[in-house]
């Protein structure tokens, strides 16, 4: 019988741990297996998420002066020497004013305009067939600027000079793409003026 008492004694001292305590250590591994988890994914949508205030661009068309005329009416009343040619329509190295007010709540790069078949890009120079410019007051302030940029609320005049004859009374799409890629569209009636 001896040996009977031995051997439970034996099985005794290698008992498992309590079930109460297993249960604790179960939990506690859960807990830190799902701070992990909360922790990696907090910082993945930190990432993901846009930081600073979004940059909504938002400019509104309010007028254009394409009528064939050698004077054109700028978006502050005053009128600016074209130069075009009256009688001839609107041809070839002549201008169109395009009037238009940045909505934005901070300041909108202009990019590419395109108007009927050709495309504009900025200059802050004399302007060459294909080449727009901005008037930003009276006759002749034009923005000295390396991009065109409107500053919040401010309106002003595209002037653009005419890279292919567009004959009057035709409906002309007006896009524009800003450098950040919004893209704003328009129609022109040629040879006549709005706003």
């Amino acid at each position: 019988m001896t040996y009977i008492t031995s051997k439970k004694q034996k099985m005794t001292s290698r008992r498992a741990v309590a079930p109460i305590i297993a249960t604790l250590l179960l939990v506690a591994i859960a807990v830190v297996g799902g701070s992990i988890v909360f922790v990696f994914s907090q910082g993945f949508f930190s990432s993901a998420q846009v930081s600073g205030s979004p940059n909504i661009e938002s400019l509104k068309f309010t007028g254009y002066d394409a009528s064939d005329g050698t004077d054109l009416l700028n978006h502050d009343g005053t009128t600016y020497s074209a130069g075009n040619t009256p009688g001839n329509g609107l041809v070839l190295g002549e201008e169109v004013t395009v009037y238009l007010q940045s909505n934005s709540v901070s300041k909108v790069t202009l990019g590419e305009i395109r108007f009927g078949g050709s495309v504009y890009n900025y200059t802050s120079g004399s302007p060459t067939n294909g080449q727009y410019r901005v008037l930003t007051a009276g006759p002749g302030s034009f923005l000295g600027t390396s991009s065109a940029e409107l500053q919040p609320g401010q309106q002003v005049s595209i002037v653009m000079q005419l890279g292919e004859n567009i004959k009057n009374g035709r409906d002309t799409q007006f896009k524009l793409t800003t450098a950040n890629g919004a893209v704003f569209v328009g129609t022109i009636i040629a040879g006549q003026q709005s706003g």
